[in-house]
């Protein structure tokens, strides 16, 4: 097992989760069902995929018991979009400020010498946007992970 081909994210709200990821951040977006109440969203982006889909659907299909955590305080998890320049960090900043991102730590040099900020999104998933000095990536702008 090793590959990561999808992270879903239980949302409250599709249709404004829709509206955030695709005319909010600019992602190219794959919809299923109706726009109004959509089935299931994919983010179709480079790399590991991420899908949205209803929350209460997403707790029934576990187990039928919400989890105690969903909704409320940290879970525990972050997205991340990794930049090649502290630039790109502060474009993609101002992309979600403008799409309505709750920004939780403005970009700034951070403990390992990276320049790093959070937002969170209407679901309120945090995202971590990065840059790195060594970092590298490959033909499909994926961060190389080497030691």
């Amino acid at each position: 097992m090793n590959r990561l081909n999808l992270i879903t994210l239980g949302v409250k709200d599709m249709v404004e989760s829709l509206r955030f990821y695709r005319e909010g951040l600019g992602f190219d977006v794959v919809v299923y069902g109706d726009e109004a109440n959509p089935d299931v969203i994919f983010v179709n982006n480079a790399g590991t995929k991420i899908s949205l889909f209803p929350l209460d659907r997403l707790v029934k299909d576990i187990n039928d018991q919400e989890p105690p955590s969903i909704g409320t305080g940290f879970g525990g998890i972050t997205l991340a979009y990794n930049g090649k320049s502290k630039e790109e960090v502060d474009a993609v900043f101002s992309l979600a400020r403008k799409a309505g991102a709750a920004i939780v730590k403005e970009p700034k040099t951070v403990f390992w010498g990276g320049y790093s900020g959070y937002f969170q999104d209407p679901n309120g998933y945090f995202w971590e946007v990065a840059f790195g000095e060594d970092w590298m990536f490959d033909e499909q702008d994926m961060l190389i992970v080497r030691q």
